[in-house]
Parts: structure tokens; sequence; C-alpha cells
């Protein structure tokens, strides 16, 4: 930590992609909008005000909204309003800044002593703020375009080269890299070059007063399934990358090996389109060509404290993702006493320990995870200690400790001009 370092005041996150008033689960919106109103609340609560710039949506969206005293929304106007894909949002990011920069004018000199980035359309407009303050950015890149590209799923589309240039425009000029896990971290270094003293690694966190262990048979009557009822739990955005279809594939599998389990087991998403607009539609017709439409449910993305019933619900959640920097998820599941079968991919090894808290899968084939929750489904005893082992494992993972990571990182840099504006970009 830098000593002499003045103390931070006030920092300004960037989240231009997504908002963190956007319910996590459909479109855009996911863990990075419950990574940063999580993290700026709690950064409130120590007393830095946070103010979190976004781009506006909606024409009737106010331009400021306060959600906790001293943290801020700003909605932003930059381009047309309503929903817009990453890829047009890029074109974009010069009126976003200018927008960011318009709103800071109206305030003193050194308002902000900090940039934080997120996503890398963010760090794209953090690095020319920061640079136009002279202050340090901290960009957190949440998913890398080199990582996600080597793992597509079929029906996926590759992210685009600007992404891959931009991203490495950031990790040369950003004045720290913050990654999720030591796997992240070093992804950084060995795809993009990263200097390792300028990588932070600051584990997400997990809000543990919402997700906590409760009664299975409430639960199973809260979102309205039968006592009997083991049900799989797919929690998310529906699209390739995610893989929800390969739950349900895995389910069709479980059903064929053990029939006499399909009066009791039941699939569950919870999740809503994201990447195209048929996307849950499509998950329907899946499962009627499987023939498990009967067994499979969609419902809408929900709120913290009604997804949690969904988790003590479940017998196993399923997080079959091609690539995860972290895993929130399969974090929140274990926090209600509900086992993990992942892939073992990304930071899901850090979340879920396997063989102990959940099962870990090396691959995306269907039949590995049928096997993995064939044995969950019929060895109850197993399945209870790894839920009581992971409730024991997440207790470690509360947003308090992220937040401290992250404040040790911000001093670090605190004080010292951006490396942007030292090279005058």
């Amino acid at each position: 930590m830098n000593g002499s370092a003045p103390p931070i005041r006030r920092i300004a996150a960037i989240s231009m992609h997504t908002s963190p008033l956007e319910q996590p689960g459909t479109g855009d919106a996911g863990g990075l909008n419950v990574y940063v109103v999580e993290v700026a609340r709690r950064l409130a609560e120590r007393g830095i005000a946070v103010d979190v710039f976004t781009r506006a949506t909606r024409v009737d969206q106010e331009p400021r909204v306060e959600i906790a005293p001293g943290l801020t929304v700003r909605h932003v106007p930059a381009g047309p309003f309503g929903p817009l894909d990453k890829q047009s949002l890029a074109r974009y990011v010069c009126p976003f800044i200018f927008g960011v920069l318009r709103a800071e004018a109206h305030n003193e000199p050194g308002y902000y002593d900090l940039v934080h980035g997120h996503y890398w359309l963010s760090g794209r407009a953090g690095l020319s703020v920061a640079h136009r303050w002279g202050v340090p950015l901290v960009q957190s890149m949440h998913t890398l375009a080199k990582v996600k590209n080597a793992a597509l799923g079929e029906g996926d589309v590759a992210e685009p080269e600007a992404r891959v240039r931009g991203e490495e425009h950031l990790v040369r000029y950003a004045d720290r890299l913050v990654a999720n896990t030591d796997t992240e971290a070093g992804q950084l270094m060995r795809h993009y070059g990263a200097e390792a003293n300028r990588v932070a690694t600051v584990a997400p966190g997990v809000d543990l007063a919402a997700f906590t262990p409760g009664s299975r048979a409430e639960a199973l009557h809260r979102i309205g399934y039968a006592p009997d009822s083991q049900v799989l739990l797919f929690v998310g955005r529906v699209q390739p990358h995610k893989a929800p279809d390969l739950v349900l594939h895995a389910a069709s599998q479980l059903l064929d090996r053990r029939p006499e389990l399909r009066s009791t087991l039941r699939v569950m998403v919870v999740g809503g389109d994201s990447g195209q607009a048929t996307a849950v539609e499509q998950l329907r017709a899946l499962a009627t060509s499987l023939g498990i439409s009967d067994i499979v449910r969609i419902d809408p993305p929900q709120d913290r404290a009604t997804l949690a019933y969904y988790y003590r619900a479940a017998a196993v959640t399923v997080m079959p993702s091609r690539s995860e920097s972290f895993g929130l998820v399969a974090a929140e599941s274990q926090a209600c006493g509900t086992p993990v079968v992942a892939a073992d991919v990304g930071g899901l090894p850090y979340v879920v320990r396997d063989g102990e808290t959940g099962v870990l899968v090396d691959g995306h084939a269907p039949e590995d995870y049928a096997t993995a929750l064939r044995r969950l489904l019929t060895e109850p005893r197993l399945r209870d200690a790894m839920g009581s082992a992971g409730v024991r494992h997440t207790a470690r993972l509360g947003w308090s400790a992220t937040v401290e990571g992250l404040l040790s990182t911000y001093h670090a840099v605190s004080g010292t001009r951006s490396l942007a504006a030292a090279v005058n970009l």
C-alpha cells in the first residue's frame, strides 16, 4: 500500500454496456451487474462515494438515481435508446465518453480520485476519462475474448477482433488489472502479455445474508413443486456460452439410464433470452424434441430473495459454461447448501471444490454430466455432505473480503498519475 497516497474519497465506476439496476439473467445483465452494485454499495458504506456511469437505454430515465447513500447510478445518453448488442455499442463509446466528461465538468477539479472500468467497452471509456482527469484506471475485464473464442459452443459467435485489440490496449495501459482468480490472472499474462506486478487477484463475493441454507420442503412448496421432486437447476442467461441445452441433454440421458427417476426428476431453468430473442423458445423446442418437455420448466430471472428458494429447492445446480471467470451462480448455490455440478473451466475450480462441494466435469459431453448427476441424485448422503461443505466453503467468499482486496489495489495506485496520461495517449 502507498502510505503517502491521499485518501480515496470518490470513485467513478464505468459499466457502459449494462446497468447495475438491471435484473441479472437476461440480455447482457449477469454476474457483472451484481459485482458492480455489491462492491459499490459496500464502498459507500465505508464512506467512499461511488458514481456508476452507464448508458441510458430509455428516454424517461433520470440522469441520476441514488440507490443508497453515497451510491449513484448516472445514465449517459450515447446512441439510440433501447437495447443494443455489444458489437453495436462499440461505435458509441466516443459519445459515451463525452457524456461522462460533461457530467463531471460541473464539479470542482479532482472530483474523482480513481476510475474503475468493468468489461472492455467500459475500459475504453475509462481509459479516456482517466487520462483526461489525470487519475489511475483500475480495470476488471470480467471475461476475456481470447478465452471465450477458444471455447465456443455450437451456435456461439466469436468475439470480434476489435474486442481483442481493445483488451490488449487495456492490458498495456491500465494502471491495475483486477483478475477474479489466479486462473484469470494467468490468462491475462499468458494470452495478453500482462505484467505480473500490474495484475491483482481479487475474488468476487456472494451475498451471505441473502443466500443461506433453509428448508428444502418449504422451498419446493414456494416454487410450486411436489415434496419428492428432485430438481436439476440452471440459473443464468439462456445463450450457447452458458450451455443450458447441455442440462437438457444430460437429463434426457439420465432418464434413459434410470427411467424410474421420471416421476420425480424436474429440470428448472431460471433465466431469459440473451444474444437472440428466441433463445428460450429454442430451449423449449429442444425439450420437446428430447421428449422431456413434461419435466422442464423455464422461469424468468428472479430477485435474490426469491432466487434463494430456487437454490434451496434444488437437489443439484448445474453450471456447464464453456468458460467462466468466476462462477457467481455456483457460489450462491453452495451458500444455500446445494451442491454444484460444473464444467472444469476458468474460475469454477476455485468456487467448486471437486469431490467436496460438488463435481467438476472435464469437457462438455452430456453423458459425463449425466453420470455425475446420477450419483448425486441416488446418493443422498453424499449430496447432503457436499451441501454442508459448500456452506462452509462459501462462508469465506463474502463481499466484504472482495472490497478489502479492491481497496488494497486502489490504494496501491492512488495519487499516481495515470499510465495513459504519462504516455500522452
